[in-house]
């Protein structure tokens, strides 16, 4: 049997370099040539993005599809094997689920073979990371049925060989995929205005596009109001219905001292205005169907003082517009008040980096990364590393009404 290990096969991924592709194109070209010496069944080609690891796109075939939502539940809820953040720190960055246990005799060893895999048909699994620059621009997932032969060693070390290459271009076409992420998406900001009801009054057409792609991802008729929407509106009214309570409160108790016995009037003049800066944004971020994030903004809109007009006050605007999975993070960091080295931390966190090298990397000791460590779960309302990911990495959303 000849070996797969040769000069032409180590080369193959390198003649890829010399192409012009988008980041799609190249992953099924990369495809493409893995088939022609590694067979598989099934496959899920990712790309990352390298500061949070969230994903932001993905090329798959329809069977890993209808279990992806169980994949990702394992990936971030449950202790497995070759998790692609333990890929990334063990710098192998190749593995194959066969080798590494006793399936055959202990199947449960694995959660995700003998829970999801193996009911769906799938024997074996090799898992590859692409890492360049000390940073994961993306994941790769091979499957085999349970009638084939598990992948072998040499397959592993091919695919070990491609990884300098591969992770390269996955780097140098990220600029095209940002590209094809924002193709399909307006050129300006949608904006509707609703009611205090939530009764939508008038829309522009990037408002409308955006109300009809996040009907498509609730599945719900075009005259029903999608949840984002009523999450932020709600939120700004009862963010509005504190502040105002907050000020009545503090004009009742000036009036208590300044007239204690006294018939006093008071004006709203003399009652303190709402602090505006210190309520919460009421703002949301939602993935969609096809894996584009989308921001909504909600304002509260009133008349001028003094004016007369047709449209009446006490009306809601919202804001739509696409935004990169690089914005997520500091968006959600936001969201939880979390301080600019809570931030910092966070992220080496969402990269499953340890407490000994987030300490190092950010010349702290072990003891303050656990100080921050508490001060994060508490405003997160977390008990651990691994809810703390989850809650990041599959609540793009940033209201508990959603």
């Amino acid at each position: 049997m000849s070996s797969l290990l040769t000069h032409q096969n180590l080369n193959r991924m390198a003649s890829l370099e010399k192409g012009s592709w988008t980041s799609r194109t190249y992953r099924e070209a990369v495809l493409k040539q893995i088939k022609t010496l590694i067979a598989y069944d099934a496959y899920c080609f990712n790309t990352v993005d390298p500061s949070t690891l969230l994903s932001t796109g993905a090329v798959t075939e329809d069977g890993i599809e209808a279990i992806h939502k169980q994949l990702f539940l394992n990936e971030y809820m449950e202790d497995d094997v070759h998790k692609y953040a333990d890929l990334i720190q063990s710098g192998q960055y190749t593995a194959i689920l066969q080798a590494s246990l006793p399936l055959r005799s202990h199947p449960e060893t694995s959660s995700r073979y003998a829970n999801i895999l193996l009911p769906a048909g799938i024997h074996d699994e090799l898992r590859t990371v692409f890492v360049d620059q000390d940073a994961c621009w993306g994941h790769l997932t091979l499957y085999r049925k349970q009638d084939a032969p598990a992948f072998t060693e040499e397959e592993r070390l091919l695919m070990q060989h491609w990884t300098a290459s591969i992770a390269f271009m996955l780097r140098t076409t990220r600029l095209s995929l940002t590209d094809e992420l924002t193709g399909k998406s307006p050129d300006e900001p949608g904006i509707m205005l609703l009611n205090t009801s939530f009764e939508p009054v008038m829309n522009n057409a990037a408002a409308r596009y955006w109300l009809s792609e996040l009907h498509r991802l609730e599945q719900v008729g075009h005259d029903v109001l999608p949840r984002p929407i009523r999450a932020v509106c709600s939120h700004l009214l009862q963010s509005a219905h504190t502040s105002m309570m907050t000020v009545t409160e503090a004009g009742a108790e000036s009036c208590a001292e300044d007239g204690a016995g006294q018939d006093t009037e008071t004006s709203a003049s003399d009652v303190p205005a709402p602090d505006h800066a210190a309520q919460p944004l009421s703002r949301v971020c939602v993935q969609l169907s096809d894996g584009r994030y989308l921001m909504l903004h909600a304002s509260r809109m009133q008349q001028p003082e003094g004016t007369q007009t047709g449209v009446q006050p006490d009306h809601i605007a919202v804001w739509l517009e696409q935004a990169m999975p690089q914005d997520v993070l500091p968006l959600l960091s936001e969201r939880y008040g979390l301080s600019t080295r809570e931030r910092e931390l966070l992220a080496y966190v969402l990269r499953s980096f340890s407490s000994k090298e987030i300490a190092a990397a950010m010349h702290i000791s072990v003891y303050t990364v656990q100080d921050h460590l508490k001060s994060i779960f508490a405003k997160t309302e977390v008990s651990s590393r691994r809810e703390l990911i989850w809650h990041f990495v599959s609540r793009f959303q940033l209201s508990g009404e959603l």
